[in-house]
């Protein structure tokens, strides 16, 4: 735990987590320094601020032992709150048991166990706020952190807060997560001072000075230094973190051997990490002398002996000789006898010469990991167990189980290397054009955004200045195309560099797929115009031409401009011409065909153009048709099709890194949510997109949910938050980018203006030029429109706007919304019976209906009927239909409604 010197001059550090724990809002923050900066001291005292507001603190840490089994990082945190888990639905429960390994079956996508986990912190929080503390989580394990930074994105809405500790010198999945980060710098030469001058008072002050100079503002240095005044630990030529491992390792030498062994033991086995039930950790005993020598420290929650800091656990290792490590894991592989995984890691670790019996073991282990969804382990795993395989033809078996392994774990480079180990495709003389054809095939047939980037980018470096101009264009636009389909701004910089480069050696039309594939919210305003100039000096055009510039339309809203071109040229390449390139064609085909209100069509083509692509093996593309076809089912309805489309399209591409894919996955999730009325689901996933108020930089989807993140925003009470987005849509210029954004940024204005200015705007809305080519999305703003009139109780206009609604959810066959309209109309006068007495509310759904109707939010719904948030959405999701009504903003005029019927019941009973 925190000292009182180890937080000295950090006021400004102290402040933001002040900021944090008393935040309205869920939200996360990532503290990055170097070791010894005091990251932890700082956690330890937001955990003590938090537990001092009445919050519950949750705590985890990564160990690096741990960094290789699945799922410890995440078991960790989550155990303290599982006992929550049983009033959680069934399917949500299993997604825990399967991952923890308490039962089997087909592992959750990461976002289907974000979601879960989600779940189990909105009830976890129904009470007493949270705080997630997660120390050291540069050395979670792969899949725990990727389940993080999933629910970190999405706390807004919930009582939770979560912080997290990294390295700044260690690289980790946090470095990239886009999480608000506070970064912890070295004190400041007066704050050094005073912490020195507290921890050891009285130093010469030749000495002092030393310490100081040699320090350079790290506490932990500033704490340990002084005990090196003899220059054991003058080595200024190291960097500080190995000068105090060395600092450390001087101690440990100090010791005996049998004290040695017992603290290689427990650095190896993680001990000072929480234990969960039937998780033995290692037991120290006997280690006084570690104790007076300061390596270790007493735990002030659970009083038992941990490490003082990590970077012991660093000298400990770094000190050790190879048979010391190996006959401590022996060791620990017998402790954990029970615990497979656990097991064999430390077998793997105390064998060397190849040995049957220990490959059974581990290989084993694979499937128990691959079973739980931890196939990182699991390749790790299995290539051991061939490097200790006694035969050839156990070697090369066990190396193709791990190649295809990686191979589905999107591991792409290493099932490479170990399906062609004595062939790599990376060869130092190979030609631009077999880049190119290894680039597109690892794209299109594997989804390998980061290989196929990294390979064209070197590719693109190495090129001479004179080099031959097509050639150098085609690299680009690959280049480009790649990061697209990536969605990763670190990718990007570096598309971003080379295009600056390169700006004086290319023309065409390079630098317009630059400006439309990528950060559109920033490099849009004037594209849309660039793009429907080239596409009339394009004629019919190559296929690839005609193909880039679609995409580039789509994004820009003008696709519509040029369909019949590309729906012929789609038609004719997709026939008998360049296959690869109808694929994109006839995927542009069928999202025209959703914008323009064709959905049969749009359906029809899509399961066309899945069929071409599963037939070439062209998985991105497939998976593109997957997610297409899920979003259509979304607004449609379809919640199986839907659902099911979320989790295949996630759980291929979120760990290829395909961004746009797990993107289109969220904005599916949204569209569902928004469809069934699910609105805490709808905010959660738009919401995941982009926050409110910003636009995700590089993202596409960012943009095109902007009506779908205000829309569930208002429906779940955050008028402040839908109103923040409306207003950086229009004050970034949303509208100068196309007709549709215009349309759209006036559709959520009126949505979030007060009822003085609602009204013009929708009015400007629904009479916007471009909603004409967009019929889903104008009958949804009517919608809205509808339901606002009705509540000014003008009802004939409320009637017609409705009924316009209606007729276009109708012919589109979104049964959903026309049901939503439908109760509208009736509740705006209508003939067809009086809907808010057709079914009783239960006395929990009036109590419920009547605050959401006072104008509380779900969170403040669930704070005084002890619920959580995600229950009450539920709850209002059943009581809308009885009611009649769509929406909560018309809860009031339907339970003023359901009170006068059943006034006039009770008169006429008493007559």
């Amino acid at each position: 735990m925190a000292s009182v010197g180890s937080v000295v001059g950090r006021e400004r550090e102290v402040g933001e987590l002040d900021g944090l724990v008393a935040s309205a809002e869920g939200r996360a923050l990532v503290l990055r320094g170097e070791p010894g900066v005091g990251k932890s001291a700082l956690l330890d005292v937001a955990a003590a601020r938090a537990a001092g507001l009445g919050q519950r603190v949750v705590r985890a840490a990564g160990v690096e032992a741990e960094a290789g089994l699945a799922f410890a990082g995440l078991h960790q945190l989550l155990h303290p709150l599982l006992a929550d888990a049983d009033a959680l639905a069934p399917a949500t429960r299993a997604a825990f048991d399967i991952v923890f390994g308490r039962s089997t079956g087909e592992p959750p996508s990461v976002m289907a166990l974000g979601i879960a986990v989600l779940d189990l912190l909105a009830l976890a929080s129904g009470d007493v706020p949270l705080l997630l503390v997660v120390d050291d989580a540069h050395w979670l394990d792969p899949q725990s952190a990727e389940v993080g930074r999933f629910i970190a994105r999405r706390l807004s809405g919930h009582a939770v807060r979560m912080a997290v500790g990294v390295r700044a010198d260690t690289p980790s999945p946090w470095d990239d997560a886009g999480l608000p980060e506070l970064t912890v710098p070295p004190l400041s030469a007066e704050a050094s001072a005073r912490l020195l001058d507290t921890s050891s008072p009285g130093l010469p002050e030749p000495a002092r000075r030393r310490i100081l100079d040699q320090a350079r503002g790290n506490p932990l240095a500033l704490l340990e230094l002084p005990a090196t005044l003899d220059g054991s630990a003058d080595r200024p030529e190291l960097p500080l973190s190995r000068r105090l491992e060395r600092l450390y390792g001087d101690r440990i030498a100090g010791l005996d051997r049998a004290e040695r062994a017992e603290l290689l033991r427990a650095a190896l086995d993680g001990t000072g990490a929480a234990a969960l039930p039937g998780r033995a950790r290692y037991p120290l005993r006997a280690v006084d002398g570690a104790v007076a020598h300061g390596l270790l420290t007493t735990d002030a929650d659970t009083g038992d002996l941990v490490f003082r800091h990590p970077l012991v656990r660093s000298a400990l290792l770094q000190s050790a000789t190879p048979n010391e490590r190996r006959a401590a894991h022996a060791d620990l592989a017998r402790l954990h006898r029970e615990e497979l995984e656990r097991h064999a890691t430390h077998l793997a670790a105390a064998t060397v010469d190849p040995d049957e019996s220990v490959a059974v073991v581990l290989e084993r282990a694979a499937r128990s990991a691959t079973a739980r969804g931890g196939s990182a382990a699991a390749l790790t795993l299995l290539t051991r167990a061939a490097e200790l395989s006694p035969t050839a033809a156990q070697r090369s078996r066990r190396l193709g189980e791990a190649a295809y392994v990686a191979a589905q774990s999107a591991l792409l480079d290493q099932a490479h290397e170990l399906r062609e180990a004595a062939d790599r495709l990376a060869g130092a003389g190979q030609s631009p054009t077999a880049v190119i054809t290894y680039a597109y095939t690892a794209l299109y047939e594997d989804g390998d955004v980061r290989s196929a980037h990294r390979r064209v980018a070197a590719e693109l470096r190495a090129l001479p200045p004179d080099a031959d101009e097509e050639i150098r264009a085609r690299l680009l636009n690959l280049l480009l195309a790649i990061s697209m389909f990536s969605a990763d701004p670190a990718l990007w910089r570096v598309s971003d560099e080379l295009m600056d480069r390169d700006a004086d050696r290319v023309d065409g039309p390079t630098p317009l797929y630059r400006d439309a594939w990528g950060d559109v919210a920033r490099t849009g305003a004037g594209t849309r115009e660039r793009v429907l100039a080239a596409f009339a000096e394009l004629g019919d055009g190559q296929p690839w031409d005609v193909m880039r510039l679609g995409v580039a339309a789509y994004f820009l809203d003008a696709l519509g401009e040029y369909r019949t071109l590309v729906r012929r040229v789609a038609e004719r390449e997709t026939g008998s011409g360049a296959v690869t390139n109808a694929m994109t064609l006839q995927q542009l085909v069928m999202l025209d065909q959703i914008s323009s209100g064709e959905w049969d069509a749009a359906e029809e083509t899509g399961r066309r153009g899945l069929a071409l692509t599963v037939a070439h093996g062209y998985r991105l593309f497939e998976y593109q048709y997957h997610g297409f076809l899920g979003l259509l089912a979304a607004w449609r309805g379809d919640a199986d099709a839907a659902r099911a489309a979320v989790d295949r399209v996630d759980r291929w591409a979120r760990p290829r890194g395909v961004g746009y894919l797990t993107q289109l996955a969220e904005a599916t999730g949204a569209a569902l949510g928004l469809t069934t009325g699910d609105y805490e689901s709808a905010y959660a996933y738009a919401g995941g997109l982009t926050a409110p108020g910003t636009f995700t930089p590089y993202s596409q989807y960012s943009l095109r949910t902007l009506l779908d993140l205000v829309e569930a925003a208002v429906h779940t009470g955050r008028s402040d938050q839908a109103r923040t987005h409306a207003l950086a849509a229009r004050d970034r210029g949303l509208p100068a980018i196309s007709p549709r954004l215009d349309f759209l940024t006036t559709a959520a204005l009126a949505l979030t203006a007060d009822d003085t200015e609602a009204g013009p705007l929708f009015e400007r809305a629904v009479a916007h030029p471009a909603g004409v080519g967009f019929p889903f999305e104008l009958a949804r703003v009517r919608l809205e429109q509808g339901m606002w009139l009705r509540r000014t109780r003008d009802r004939t206009a409320a009637r017609t706007a409705l009924g316009l609604a209606a007729e276009t959810f109708e012919r589109l066959g979104a049964t959903p919304w026309l049901r939503r309209a439908q109760a509208e109309l009736r509740a705006s006068g209508l003939p067809g019976g009086h809907t808010a007495t057709d079914t009783a509310l239960t006395p929990q759904e009036r109590q419920i209906a009547e605050l959401a109707a006072s104008g509380l939010s779900n969170k403040e719904i669930g704070a005084r009927l002890y619920l959580s948030p995600r229950t009450v959405g539920a709850h209002l999701y059943r009581i809308f239909p009885k009611l009649g009504i769509s929406s909560r903003a018309s809860l009031r005029d339907a339970l003023e409604s359901l009170n006068a019927f059943r006034e006039a019941c009770r008169r006429r009973r008493t007559r």
